[in-house]
């Protein structure tokens, strides 16, 4: 059963950053396209970032500018780079992953990501 492992959550003041990782224990390049999405105390789990293989990288506009994913398939992981953090970026962040390539619209749509994992939490506050 494929597990993907989030890691790298914590406590941080605003105006700092945090660096994300997901571990895969399949090979990432059954992946096509992997991101992050991230739910927020009484709130609906969103989308926040996607890479494809295949070629593309999408973000919510509301971490445009201040996040960015990448991934590394030599080590089954991809990563999400955030700057700049806001005390509305508190939330647990998923990692999540598709092996079919997921079109441009379809990137946000919670239901196209075949695995998911437990969540890190991400905490900004003074």
């Amino acid at each position: 059963q494929v597990q993907l492992v989030e890691s790298g959550g914590g406590l941080v003041q605003p105006g700092g950053s945090l660096k994300l990782s997901c571990v895969s224990s399949e090979g990432s390049f059954r992946y096509d396209t992997m991101g992050w999405f991230r739910q927020a105390p009484g709130k609906e789990r969103e989308f926040v970032a996607t890479t494809r293989r295949s070629g593309g990288t999408y973000y919510a506009d509301a971490v445009k500018g201040r996040f960015t994913i990448s991934r590394e398939n030599a080590r089954n992981t991809w990563y999400l780079q955030m700057n700049s953090l806001k005390p509305e970026d508190t939330a647990v962040y998923y990692c999540a992953a598709a092996r079919n390539r997921l079109i441009t619209s379809s990137v946000g749509d919670q239901r196209m990501y075949n695995f998911w994992g437990q969540g890190t939490q991400v905490a900004v506050s003074s």
